[in-house]
């Protein structure tokens, strides 16, 4: 086995030969030295110890008998000194007793008197290994240590910074126990500022909609990609809150829980309602003077003489018309006001979706007809269960989607109305091969006010109303509704609605 060379001699070993044998003590002096190791040596134990005073050494040579302090002695007395100190006993008068109570006190190796040479280097490569592997775990643990302070003071800096943000932060796990949770959620939800955390989230929230989501995004209900899951809350009759929840994930990308904020929205809810109630207050004082002036223009139509009529009738019938539109509007306004304030469900009964949608299709086909277009209805062979609705809301929903079917499709078109069971939802498709809607517009089609403008549509009236309309009521509902459109092609709405 080779010697480790150190080249640097303040990192060289330092070793202490002790022998009373002079020859001995200087042949073991030149052996290391070659070797690369710092050497001292003493003749008898209380030099030895006089020099561990002032030297720090790695190794110790030590003879097993000397005058006055033998070997096993002075092991103890290096041992108080410093117990990492490796101590190999050289003799010439070992026994196992000897060997064993040498052991016992922990010297590392003997070496028989007389020796080669060969046989020191050994003995000596085999105790600096260990030592360096010693100072080795040493220098790691020192430095794993150090991590472990590191990471501790990166946590507390981490935990520091969330529980000084002013956005309310809760996190859980996958049972839905809440892990940590900071002043801010505390003061979101006017909860006591000693609560720790500990406990399932409806401890500290009790609201059912928030909970719920929460487990479906610990349960890996998600997607990893996708947005945030979002839930509007109410604390207290002034206090909104919006909640965005996202999955913890592991570098596995294994759901560890899920991580909640809370925004208060109460100034936006305050604005919306004002809005609102604007809203419906100005179409409330604008829908009956326009009605008025609505009837007043069907009366002077009606009473017009010849002579009239051939000057004055065409400009009446366009100012009627525009009337007409306007009340359409605000009827339009209002319908939303009483959506968005919760008030559209009046009159819940059990209602036979089918045999609604026959009646729709019943009474808008006569507009069909004036178009020459055909409109029909196509119902799967299965049993339609009784759903509960407000029945007006659904002749809203299908309503509206039929008359904008026959709308927007040329003359001679064909508008389909398609009716199954899907699971536990109502499945119901509005088909037409119409104009279509451009995929540019599309994700804007339930938007306020919008309306596809291009040379097809240009003649169309409408208020841009009616599809958000049908998309509140549809929420309402707890149902959904999508879209499948091809420009030039016609379009496809799909409505779903819970059982």
């Amino acid at each position: 086995m080779e010697a480790i060379k150190l080249t640097d001699i303040s990192d060289a070993v330092k070793i202490l030969v002790v022998d009373d044998e002079r020859d001995i003590r200087e042949g073991i002096e030149r052996i290391l030295k070659r070797m690369g190791f710092v050497v001292f040596t003493a003749s008898r134990g209380e030099e030895a110890l006089a020099i561990l005073e002032k030297e720090t050494v790695s190794i110790a040579i030590l003879d097993l008998k000397m005058p006055g302090m033998d070997g096993l002695e002075l092991h103890k007395r290096i041992q108080v000194i410093d117990e990492q100190i490796i101590v190999i006993i050289i003799t010439g008068y070992a026994t196992i007793e000897t060997a064993i109570e040498a052991m016992k006190q922990g010297v590392y190796d003997f070496i028989p008197k007389p020796f080669e040479p060969e046989h020191l280097r050994i003995v000596v490569n085999r105790a600096n290994e260990k030592l360096q592997l010693t100072l080795e775990a040493e220098k790691l643990q020192a430095e794993r240590a150090r991590t472990l302070i590191d990471l501790d003071m990166e946590k507390s800096r981490i935990r520091t910074i969330i529980e000084s943000l002013p956005t309310a932060v809760v996190v859980t796990n996958t049972a839905g126990e809440v892990v940590f949770m900071n002043p801010a959620f505390l003061g979101s939800l006017d909860l006591d500022a000693s609560l720790t955390p500990g406990k399932k989230l409806e401890s500290y929230v009790p609201d059912d909609g928030l909970c719920n989501m929460v487990m479906k995004i610990s349960k890996g209900e998600f997607e990893k990609d996708g947005e945030a899951a979002t839930h509007e809350m109410q604390v207290s009759e002034n206090k909104y809150l919006m909640a965005r929840g996202r999955p913890v994930l592991n570098e596995r990308e294994e759901c560890m829980g899920a991580v909640v904020t809370l925004s208060n929205i109460t100034s936006l809810k305050m604005l919306d309602q004002l809005k609102s109630e604007f809203v419906a207050k100005v179409s409330h004082e604008l829908r009956s003077p326009l009605s008025t002036i609505h009837e007043q223009l069907a009366m002077v139509l009606n009473d017009m003489t010849e002579e009239e009529i051939d000057v004055d009738q065409d400009l009446i019938e366009r100012a009627k018309e525009k009337t007409n539109g306007l009340i359409s509007l605000i009827g339009d306004l209002l319908d939303l006001s009483r959506i968005e304030a919760g008030g559209v469900s009046h009159n819940i009964q059990s209602i036979q979706v089918v045999d609604l949608l026959k009646s729709i299709v019943e009474f808008l086909g006569i507009r069909a007809q004036s178009k020459k277009q055909t409109l029909g209805i196509e119902l799967s062979t299965e049993e339609f269960p009784m759903i509960t609705a407000d029945p007006m809301a659904l002749e809203s929903i299908f309503g509206n989607l039929i008359a904008n079917a026959i709308n927007y499709s040329p003359d001679g078109g064909s508008i389909m109305v398609k009716a199954q069971m899907a699971g536990k939802f109502i499945k119901v498709q509005v088909v037409d091969n119409g104009f279509g809607i451009p995929q540019r517009h599309q994700e804007k089609i339930f938007e306020r006010f919008f309306r596809v403008k291009d040379d097809n549509t240009r003649y169309i009236t409408g208020t841009g109303l009616g599809l958000p309309i049908v998309k509140g009521l549809v929420d309402s509902m707890n149902g959904s509704i999508e879209l499948e459109s091809e420009e030039g092609k016609g379009s496809t709405f799909t409505v779903l609605l819970p059982v």
